[in-house]
């Protein structure tokens, strides 16, 4: 089978947790993810700034290959909160929302 035409965020694995509840990850302070996530230059994230905070759990959600990184950086209550304003690869969201169908009901509301 070709995989011609085919995107790299519709090709590439997402992780995903087994529950929201797994979900304890920093809801203040500041946070600098490991290279492994965020690819740039080191920086840290404010997590008093909504905007940065954002950001960080796209950051995370594109490229987290394991559920202990999305436990480990991810809250529960924040991403129920960001979930609807989050811009996600349509593959990533769509896995997500399929494991959670709380997050789709509140993209939707």
């Amino acid at each position: 089978m070709s995989r011609k035409g085919i995107g790299y965020a519709a090709a590439r694995p997402y992780a995903v947790v087994d529950s929201l509840a797994e979900l304890h990850g920093p809801t203040s302070g500041e946070v600098c993810l490991p290279h492994r996530l965020d690819w740039g230059p080191p920086y840290t994230y404010d997590l008093a700034d909504a905007g940065e905070v954002a950001v960080m759990y796209e950051t995370v959600i594109r490229e987290a290959l394991n559920p202990a990184d999305l436990a480990a950086f991810l809250d529960a209550d924040t991403l129920r909160a960001l979930w609807p304003s989050l811009f996600l690869p349509t593959p990533a969201r769509a896995l997500w929302e399929a494991r959670f169908p709380q997050l789709r009901q509140a993209a939707a509301a």
